[in-house]
């Protein structure tokens, strides 16, 4: 069985210092680097918003950043600026050994909508293209890591639990927000989809 490591959104703006930064989020770049070496693969996700996207606080009147809208597809937390397509802020954390992954994957490319998972756009019917990917390469064990654990890593790990894959999250290698709660329910739900917490 091939075994891969998914790591997610490990860029600036999720650093401290960046727009939309996740407490301690570059402490975990050492250890990410460090297990590298021990897959088969590895896959790299990179939010990749255009200027103005949907999901940005600054696209809709009257609204402000953490807000909540309903959007074609369901409820949208609205967020800061970040991750813009070709700025600082989207580029990987400067430590992070890009160099040795197999793939990139950016999401939230589309205006229109936001992507969590780095298997479906927040409609859970868009793919990304993942999926296909790893099963051309016959991985079926997957390990996460990455930022954060209560949005992006909760919603890669649950799709790819539900798609069929083995997962596994590597808890000390990830970092949450938490917002209002969202830590908790994060880890309620990846367990309900049988998503291992290591």
């Amino acid at each position: 069985m091939a075994r891969a490591l998914i790591v997610i959104d490990v860029q600036n703006d999720f650093c401290p210092g960046g727009a939309l930064a996740v407490a301690e989020g570059d402490a975990i770049v050492p250890g990410i680097n460090a297990v590298m070496t021990e897959y088969d693969a590895v896959i790299l996700t990179q939010d990749w918003h255009p200027a103005g996207h949907s999901s940005f606080a600054t696209t809709h009147d009257g609204q402000h950043p953490f807000d909540v809208v309903t959007m074609p597809y369901g409820p949208q937390v609205l967020w800061p600026d970040h991750c813009i397509q070709g700025s600082p802020g989207a580029n990987f954390h400067p430590d992070l050994t890009v160099d040795r992954a197999d793939m990139i994957i950016r999401k939230g490319y589309n205006p229109a909508i936001d992507s969590y998972s780095a298997f479906f756009e927040n409609d859970h019917v868009t793919p990304t293209g993942l999926e296909g990917y790893l099963r051309t390469r016959g991985i079926t064990d997957l390990t996460m890591v990455g930022l954060a654990t209560d949005f992006c890593v909760n919603f890669s790990a649950v799709d790819a639990a539900k798609l069929g894959f083995k997962v596994r999250v590597l808890s000390e290698l990830c970092r949450g927000i938490d917002l209002d709660g969202s830590l908790a329910a994060a880890l309620e739900q990846m367990a309900g989809a049988g998503v291992e917490m290591a």
